[in-house]
């Protein structure tokens, strides 16, 4: 039977539920959401490692990585990325590859990547080496007499701060990995397992919807046969579920543990998202005993003076900050702490639960409550598509655009490109 589950933001509160859904497209074309990497360094001009900035349209990064290493004859993961996009969009965005002729890289010719720069560096690239964003957004199909409405949700969400929620990106297209992370927490390898192969929902379509039916039927051997290609762990899970005759213990024990992290991860994220939508409405206050932010050097302090921190508040120079959890995590005082501590109760999970997942190492952390888009501009316009809202602005690194749109449009924007759509548009055998 195919259930219908909501999706992790769907019932999370917004900051403007005074200002109504505006309607908008997005992504109507690749070049309707631009995204530009801020690098943490450029590259000095010496060293072993080859930087190259390449412009990709309809691409996700590692799908581009693939086919550059595919052309170069050189292994995927000698390659190295600051940050991951989706296909969704045009992203322009710094690689690095170690002993490589520059030359080679320049003159590389494959469909939707243009190389735009060549230079080099002492190290080679990773994740995280980025200081945030930059995106150009054009929002299509936007009532013109709602621009006012659109400019005072922009001013609101400048001056206060846009909720930090984690996207929907975080949660995967079914936004249950969540759900799967909460159960690996608990120990519980039959919720785990279910919940990876079968469970099949009104997200899931074709062969992934039959192969999660054939596992819901006890029948491994087929549901191996039917996932395909790039459902690679879901493909070897089945196999052990075969193997083992359908014992779930024994076959949890052969999952990654880099992909149990990822999916405790997922419910780190999910339980900030539950702790920030009962403070939707004070992520512009601080209380006694918070853990603060500093936005202009990342650092994190907890408050003790009210009449002090306030202020500085109201400002946006710090913001509270929610829990990240895990064993090494710093606790807020007072009601901070009694509203982070409902939230476990209610989830019926604690902090000790995080403690026993010590391969993992789940430490936690503090996130801010809010974010603020800098340098952000409204402009409109028409094209070959007709009429055009403009967003123009950045974001430091680990915020998410869809969050301001959120915010902006509620419930009420469609996307014209899906995932699948811009995968297809690939050439190679990678697909899927």
């Amino acid at each position: 039977m195919t259930t219908t589950t909501s999706q992790p933001l769907d019932q999370l509160p917004f900051l403007t539920p005074d200002i109504a859904p505006i309607r908008a497209a997005i992504k109507r074309r690749y070049e309707d959401f631009r995204v530009e990497e801020i690098p943490a360094y450029e590259p000095c001009g010496e060293g072993t490692h080859v930087y190259f900035r390449i412009e990709k349209a309809g691409l996700a990064t590692m799908r581009a990585v693939h086919d550059i290493a595919r052309a170069l004859g050189v292994p995927a993961r000698d390659i190295g990325v600051a940050g991951l996009k989706d296909a969704r969009g045009v992203t322009v965005q710094t690689l690095s590859l170690e002993h490589c002729d520059p030359e080679r890289i320049r003159k590389l010719d494959i469909p939707r990547i243009k190389v735009l720069d060549v230079s080099r560096h002492g190290n080679k690239l990773k994740i995280g080496h980025l200081r945030g964003n930059r995106f150009v957004l054009r929002l299509r199909d936007v009532d013109a007499d709602r621009l006012d409405d659109l400019r005072s949700a922009c001013e609101t969400l400048a001056k206060r701060g846009v909720p930090n929620y984690f996207g929907q990106q975080r949660f995967g297209h079914r936004g249950d990995t969540w759900r799967i992370g909460r159960a690996v927490l608990k120990g519980d390898a039959k919720e785990v397992i279910d919940l990876m192969l079968g469970r099949p929902t009104a997200f899931d379509t074709g062969p992934v919807l039959q192969a999660r039916k054939l596992y819901e039927a006890g029948k491994y051997e087929e549901a191996v046969k039917t996932w395909p290609y790039g459902f690679r762990d879901n493909r070897k899970l089945a196999k052990q579920m075969e193997k083992y005759g359908g014992k779930h213990n024994k076959a949890f024990r052969t999952i990654d543990n880099r992909m149990l992290k990822f999916f405790v991860n997922a419910y780190q994220s999910h339980l900030f998202n539950l702790v920030l939508a009962r403070r939707i409405n004070e992520i512009d206050q601080v209380r006694l005993g918070d853990l603060a932010y500093k936005h202009d050097s990342g650092s994190v302090f907890r408050v003790e003076n009210l009449d002090a921190e306030a202020p500085r508040a109201a400002a946006g120079e710090i913001s509270p900050t929610g829990p990240l959890y895990g064993g090494r995590m710093t606790r807020t005082d007072g009601v901070p702490c009694e509203i982070e501590d409902d939230v476990l109760h209610d989830e019926l999970v604690n902090t000790e639960d995080f403690n026993k997942l010590r391969r993992m190492k789940i430490h936690g952390s503090r996130r801010p409550l809010r974010f603020f888009p800098r340098d952000l501009e409204i402009d409109n316009g028409t094209d070959e598509d007709g009429f055009y809202v403009e967003l123009r602005f950045a974001l430091a690194s680990g915020c998410y655009a869809t969050m301001l749109l959120r915010e902006i449009c509620k419930s009420e924007l469609a996307e014209g490109l899906d995932e699948d759509e811009a995968d297809s548009a690939t050439s190679g055998d990678d697909q899927g």
